[in-house]
């Protein structure tokens, strides 16, 4: 087959593929909203306001971001250190600790700690950094754990064999095999996480779920719509960018089997 056949081939599977074309809706809808008034003047009619103005939504969907990569980079952080930590003889005996702990943190409604941060640490971006971080940690670290214990004893128990130290078994042996695991933990915890950010903005903080609050205490029903899709097409994305670097983690996995066979 020519050069000529494979170029419009790829161009091809460049225009189907779904994270492009997120991605592509979420930055045309945050940066065009703005001209959009006569299309939600059409569909709201009765609102004076259809559109979202008090502040640019492109600049919110970053603080957004921003805020959710922050939180979920400090949970994420945690959670593996502390499921790394029960791989070792003296850490296996706080497993049932940590499990515990993680999990009561889940029980809490974000809504809850906020609560509880805001008096502590006042308004804006940091009782969100707390509750969203705590929040993310239990998904991170039930997966970190389960795909440690998923690793099969003969492997470990071969690796030993071959004269491999303790670092060395966890560093080429367990954390690889576990990775899956952990990177679908990892995905769950960003999915929540980006969902709850919204609730932020009733401490002060700035995100996508100030269009949505604001559109309920006015009852003007084209913020919330707005400040929903917007929330949606983040969530979607974000989701099938997970998915693109878990078919490149099983694709590099894949070639390493190949190479030592």
């Amino acid at each position: 087959m020519s050069e000529s056949h494979v170029i419009p081939f790829q161009t091809l599977s460049y225009w189907r593929n779904p994270l492009a074309w997120s991605v592509a809706a979420l930055l045309l809808l945050a940066y065009g909203l703005p001209y959009s008034q006569p299309l939600f003047s059409a569909l709201f009619p009765a609102l004076s306001r259809p559109v979202y103005l008090q502040e640019p939504i492109a600049a919110l969907m970053w603080q957004h971001i921003g805020l959710v990569l922050l939180s979920s980079s400090i949970a994420v952080i945690l959670a593996t250190l502390a499921g790394l930590a029960t791989t070792s003889e003296t850490g296996h005996a706080f497993k049932p600790t940590m499990e515990t702990l993680a999990g009561m943190g889940q029980t809490f409604p974000p809504v809850a700690i906020l609560a509880v941060a805001v008096p502590a640490v006042g308004f804006g971006e940091l009782p969100a950094l707390i509750a969203l971080s705590i929040f993310g940690v239990l998904p991170v670290l039930q997966a970190t754990l389960a795909g440690l214990a998923s690793v099969p004893p003969h492997v470990i128990d071969s690796a030993r064999a071959m004269g491999m130290a303790p670092r060395h078994i966890l560093t080429e042996v367990q954390i690889p095999l576990a990775l899956p695991l952990w990177l679908a933990g990892v995905r769950t915890s960003v999915a929540v996480n980006i969902g709850t950010a919204a609730i932020a903005s009733t401490v002060g903080a700035k995100t996508l779920g100030l269009p949505i609050i604001i559109g309920l205490s006015g009852f003007n029903t084209a913020y919330v719509l707005q400040g929903a899709m917007m929330l949606g097409l983040l969530a979607i994305a974000a989701d099938l960018a997970f998915d693109r670097i878990a078919l490149i983690l099983q694709g590099n996995a894949s070639s390493a089997v190949d190479n030592q066979a």
